[in-house]
């Protein structure tokens, strides 16, 4: 499936971009506050989702999983341990997987497992928003023309594809999940990511960071314009089906 002849950024006018290296240094200390700020205000909260993990079945709090980041480096996501010690099965998720703990399904629905990412943000691995880091076995599945550009900035905690499609696991096809991600949703995914690349700023991340608060705190699923990367709330009637 080509995605090139279908992909056309649109850089908005009067945004202040951050792509040279003066407005890479301006978010990298961005990130550095505000990571700095929001570790510290979630810290209780941190604390007490590890204790609910520990209590909630037998294994460890945390667990990591290999992703693909910034140049291509190796990036071991820190992720609050939502499934049973042992769990093997596909690199995909669904809505109420048999392999989440009792835990799991609460943790995934308000993205609370996410929020050890805050720590690979302080550290420089990741950004607070940017493309979303992808497992090594589907970035192999692009060309480098593709992830090459893509891998030229910092992978995010939130990111345009993943509000475009966060209610992915709802979404997929139960019986075939990691043929219909890659067929279907990750070809998506790889457009809206170097759509971001071609046009990030800070207004844009403003935009970005100002929805996915919307959509995790009110639970309000946000529309993602395939064209220009404009964000705005989804109709409820396709609140099941990426905008």
């Amino acid at each position: 499936m080509r995605m090139d002849a279908q992909l056309s950024p649109r850089p908005g006018r009067g945004r202040v971009s951050h792509a040279g290296p003066g407005g890479a240094a301006a978010k990298r200390v961005f990130d550095i506050v505000a990571s700095g700020l929001l570790l510290l205000a979630v810290l209780p909260l941190l604390a007490v989702v590890a204790v609910l993990v520990r209590l909630d079945s037998p294994g460890p709090a945390f667990f990591r999983c290999e992703r693909v980041g910034y140049r291509g480096r190796p990036l071991r996501m820190l992720k609050f341990r939502k499934m049973v010690i042992g769990a093997g099965g596909a690199p995909i998720t669904l809505a109420r997987d048999e392999r989440f703990t009792r835990l799991g399904n609460l943790l995934t629905k308000y993205k609370l497992d996410e929020l050890p990412q805050l720590w690979h943000v302080f550290r420089g691995e990741m950004s607070l928003v940017g493309p979303r880091p992808e497992d090594p076995r589907f970035v192999r599945r692009y060309t480098e023309e593709y992830y090459g550009e893509i891998l030229t900035v910092r992978p995010g905690v939130v990111g345009l594809a993943q509000l475009a499609f966060a209610d992915e696991n709802r979404i997929l096809d139960r019986a075939q999940p990691v043929d219909d991600y890659i067929e279907r949703i990750l070809p998506q995914k790889v457009r809206l990511d170097r759509m971001y690349v071609a046009n990030r700023s800070f207004g844009f991340d403003g935009q970005v960071l100002w929805w996915a608060s919307l959509a995790v705190i009110f639970r309000r699923p946000v529309s993602v314009n395939r064209s220009s990367g404009a964000l705005g709330p989804r109709r409820r009637a396709a609140a099941r089906r990426p905008a």
